[in-house]
């Protein structure tokens, strides 16, 4: 606790040093705990306003718990027409005791694949495998009782991040942020190895995750190294919020593949493409449909200040309420709060049983 009170502190005197043009932090900087603190008092305010801590679990009552915890990744995406399944990276379930090699040669994907678990959070566990023998150690390392996905390898090589809202009976929803996550990378100047070069405020975090190999490798002058297969900002990627450029044909497509999904409100579709000229055309590839549980990382881009990045958290779980009320004078029930929490603390476990990324 004295460590906790020590950061605050320093973090109120860096916010008042802002007018002395010391560069603020972020809500990207501040530590999981600080971050809660704030989210969960609202949420049990707004629990009590409208007397339902689980409310928003009934936003999307196709998915397990609306999507707030503990939800299949696999029944999400199976979710979707087929109609638009072009536009899904090819997945399938590995069922425990199944066989992932077997699974992988049926669905005909050539090699590499990503290989992630059925029920996950901010990229935990999730690897590119690059042959029979990777995914073997893979399925060796994962939780023997737990399924897990292989999903064909969408190059991209751009990843953004669509969140998706619409009321209930209306017609057609709408697209409310636009995302792109930039994976953590270093630049070799042919002297120091990834070690050395991860040795910075925003990528130090993930230099436990690498192989000893891998730290020890110098990359050329001017080549640019990716470190992590997840552009997940606890592994140092940095999300860049673009939603200016949202077009009606991105939107009609998006909302068009929501609306397939049935009483599917509110979430956010992961999706990869070749470029942002290409998204902004509708063309790209979902890779992860997540529910109302999602965050809408958009806020998390560092060009916002933090005040306004904490206005943005409340406002999203303020939505989450009241499409939830009115689903529920629609009819759907809220999950219990003991069903969510076991949701939660299942998924939670997994998450330390998960093999490392790569």
């Amino acid at each position: 606790m004295r460590q906790q009170g020590a950061w605050l502190g320093a973090w109120l005197w860096a916010q008042r040093r802002t007018r002395h043009n010391v560069a603020p932090l972020r809500i990207e900087q501040l530590p999981k705990w600080l971050l809660c603190i704030p989210l969960l008092l609202q949420w049990l305010w707004l629990g009590v306003r409208w007397r339902s801590l689980t409310l928003p679990s009934a936003a999307n009552p196709g998915i397990a718990t609306g999507g707030l915890a503990g939800e299949s990744k696999g029944e999400c995406l199976a979710q979707i027409a087929a109609r638009f399944h072009s536009n899904i990276a090819g997945w399938r379930v590995v069922a425990p005791g199944s066989d992932a090699r077997a699974v992988r040669s049926e669905a005909g994907w050539a090699y590499p694949v990503i290989a992630k678990p059925d029920i996950g959070w901010c990229g935990y566990g999730v690897r590119q495998v690059a042959d029979d023998a990777a995914l073997a150690a893979y399925q060796a390392a994962f939780p023997p009782d737990a399924a897990f996905m292989v999903q064909a390898y969408v190059p991209g090589p751009c990843e953004a991040c669509l969140f998706y809202l619409r009321w209930p009976g209306a017609r057609h929803g709408k697209i409310l942020a636009i995302t792109l996550r930039h994976a953590p990378f270093v630049v070799g100047d042919g002297l120091r190895n990834v070690g050395a070069l991860l040795a910075i405020p925003r990528l130090s975090r993930y230099l436990p995750m690498q192989t000893a190999a891998t730290l020890a490798y110098v990359p050329p002058n001017g080549a640019k190294f990716v470190v992590s297969t997840i552009a997940s900002i606890r592994a140092g990627a940095r999300y860049e919020d673009v939603s200016a450029l949202g077009t009606a044909r991105l939107c009609a497509r998006l909302d068009a593949m929501a609306r397939s999904m049935g009483a599917f409100h509110v979430g956010r579709f992961d999706v990869r493409c070749a470029s942002v000229a290409a998204l902004r055309q509708g063309r790209f590839s979902v890779i992860e449909v997540n529910g109302a549980g999602s965050e809408a990382i958009h806020l998390w881009d560092p060009a916002l200040p933090i005040a306004a990045a904490f206005k943005g958290v409340f406002a999203k779980q303020a939505m989450l309420f009241r499409l939830g009320d009115a689903m529920r004078r629609r009819g759907h029930r809220p999950v219990g709060v003991i069903a969510l929490a076991r949701a939660w603390l299942r998924q939670q476990r997994l998450i330390g049983r998960y093999p490392a990324n790569n």
